[in-house]
């Protein structure tokens, strides 16, 4: 009766909104990445960020005033990781929060010693578990096109939330029936390990090396790659390469194949 119930509403947000032609264009336009893709998944992903928009709010704040065109830009990155796994995933959190530049969480905690510190650096980006996920605009403007800045922050911080479905952003997200937790963390783990290695050593990557942080950094680092470069994730960790492929269902290098033999956008 549920799922019966969820295709009627989706049946109906599609017939009732709905993205112009123009916008549209202009937001793929704006995001090099979605070059390769095809038709039949633009139209997925079309169809996908009008439900996004219908279910969040993606609200200014700081004094910013969040344009049709950014929400647009912003919900078609959100939606790139949940293409095939559907936006049930987002579905702890209803707004996303966009600032004119850097903002200051002010985050506060306690060690073990009973010492509250503060947080007070500037942040680009933050996906809070079961709260909103925050965004600087200027950063999402620069980070789109992958090739000139070696990162995404929209898909990075959506794959925070991802990750955080079942506690922690730490680099295991829920799994598919059919990918062995062993095998994901057998792949996450050695790259893992082997990453933070080159970074201690100084080795050059294109790879941004704040992957190194943490697992939970690592695992929203290279799903950005995956998306974005996924031939340098391949040739750089291809256990990983494939681990993604069953988690997110989607293949960007064949995507990327498919585009280089004719397939149109």
């Amino acid at each position: 009766m549920f799922e019966a119930f969820k295709r009627w509403r989706r049946g109906r947000v599609l017939a009732g909104a709905s993205i112009p032609d123009g916008s549209w264009h202009e937001a793929v336009a704006e995001l090099p990445f979605l070059a390769d893709w095809s038709d039949v998944d633009l139209a997925k992903l079309r169809e996908l960020v009008v439900l996004f928009l219908d279910a969040k709010s993606v609200i200014g704040a700081g004094g910013h005033e969040v344009t049709p065109r950014q929400r647009i830009v912003i919900a078609a990155q959100a939606c790139v990781p949940v293409l095939e796994l559907g936006l049930d995933w987002y579905e702890d959190f209803e707004n996303v929060v966009v600032y004119p530049s850097e903002f200051v969480p002010g985050w506060t905690w306690e060690d073990e010693a009973g010492v509250v510190h503060t947080n007070d650096g500037p942040l680009a980006g933050e996906a809070m578990p079961g709260g909103p996920v925050v965004l600087s605009w200027p950063d999402v403007e620069a980070s789109a096109d992958f090739e000139a800045n070696g990162m995404n922050l929209v898909i990075h911080e959506f794959a925070h939330k991802l990750d955080m479905r079942d506690g922690d952003a730490n680099g295991r997200p829920p799994l598919p029936p059919g990918l062995a937790p062993e095998r994901w963390a057998a792949a996450l783990t050695a790259a893992y390990d082997d990453f933070a290695t080159r970074v201690d050593r100084g080795d050059e990557t294109r790879i941004d090396p704040y992957a190194a942080e943490s697992p939970g950094e690592f695992f929203a680092v290279l799903t950005e790659v995956f998306f974005a470069a996924p031939d340098v994730l391949a040739g750089a960790y291809p256990d990983v390469y494939r681990r993604f492929v069953e988690f997110y269902r989607q293949d960007p290098l064949r995507r990327a194949g498919a585009g280089a033999t004719g397939a149109t956008r």
